[in-house]
């Protein structure tokens, strides 16, 4: 017969370990202290004596001994439910362990902000592919996957610095990306200042997006009170409708390259004052191993050969403020 350990110090924060919930789930599936000892090659004496100690420790009673077989108390049904899956997690550790041995991670969580999903989602997939039996690729708002970071749904963020206060993290910096003005061919392009185009019907980013804060931020800055005509959070759909000829906006450039559509607009760049933006990869400090730092140079080799040259192409203007970076500390 197999004898339990002695008991755990005092200074024990939790009050109870896997192999207590494994006995303890063992008299839940048997019914009783006699079936869940031969269950385990244990002495029923033991078993009693383990739950009494989980009992004692907990401060609760798991079982209603009133009742033949063994009821579990309201407590006890939801320490059931939560210790089933703890001790599932526990069992598929092991393997996990041994894969990310052999360089391979189980799963590996990014969320990519809507203006690089075209330019980087599928290298980043493909990359990550190399070093995770799964991948999950999400794009949206950054905000939404800084809320993903925090609470670990995901383990990279590429996006605005939404976490810069965080101790925790660590930040690598991709590319830096100016602003611009976009117009449907239709409409001539020449304009000393926005308070040019005043007169005209401006598309806006929703302010439900950082970059329709960032662009009202500025309007306010210069002073120019444009009226509400159309707002959308997509790039693409901004673009759109800037081709389609509803009016003229104020966008990225990486915003431009993700809404495709070339040659049905002019490009032209902001005025001075201008302004920018700078995305990050983004991710826990120390977790992951090499796996972030190996990212982020994939990333970057991949808007130099497939982003900037089209950029530059399309705005002649843009070369030397639309720039891949190095680290940000």
């Amino acid at each position: 017969m197999r004898t339990l350990p002695g008991p755990k110090p005092a200074s024990t924060a939790i009050p109870f370990d896997l192999w207590d919930l494994q006995i303890f789930l063992a008299v839940c599936d048997s019914g009783g202290m006699a079936p869940a000892a031969k269950l385990l090659g244990l002495t029923q004496p033991a078993i009693s004596q383990a739950i009494a100690d989980l009992e004692t420790g907990l401060g609760v009673k798991l079982f209603d001994r009133s009742v033949r077989p063994l009821g579990l108390t309201p407590a006890g049904g939801l320490l059931q439910q939560r210790a089933l899956s703890l001790v599932a997690t526990a069992h598929q550790l092991l393997p996990a362990l041994r894969e990310a041995q052999r360089s391979r991670l189980p799963l590996v969580r990014l969320g990519i902000v809507d203006s690089l999903s075209r330019a980087l989602t599928e290298t980043a997939a493909a990359f990550l592919s190399t070093r995770a039996r799964e991948v999950s690729v999400v794009s949206g708002f950054t905000a939404t996957h800084a809320e993903g970071i925090i609470n670990r749904s995901l383990d990279f963020l590429i996006g605005v610095d939404a976490l810069e206060d965080a101790a925790w993290s660590e930040r690598r910096a991709l590319i830096d990306d100016p602003f611009m003005v976009i117009l449907p061919r239709s409409m001539k392009s020449e304009f000393s200042n926005l308070a040019d185009l005043r007169d005209r019907p401006f598309v806006r980013y929703s302010e439900h997006t950082q970059t329709g804060r960032d662009i009202e931020r500025y309007l306010r800055r210069l002073r120019l009170d444009l009226p509400r005509y159309q707002e959308f959070d997509n790039p693409g759909d901004v673009s759109r409708a800037v081709a389609a000829g509803h009016g003229w906006a104020i966008t990225t450039m990486l915003c431009a390259f993700e809404g495709g559509l070339g040659n049905r607009l002019r490009y032209a760049p902001l005025p001075k004052p201008g302004m920018g933006r700078r995305l990050l990869m983004i991710n826990r400090k120390g977790e992951l191993g090499r796996l972030p730092n190996d990212l982020i140079d994939v990333l970057r080799d991949a808007l130099l050969k497939n982003v900037e040259p089209h950029i530059v192409s399309a705005m002649p203007w843009a070369a030397g403020s639309f720039r891949i970076c190095g680290n940000v500390s």
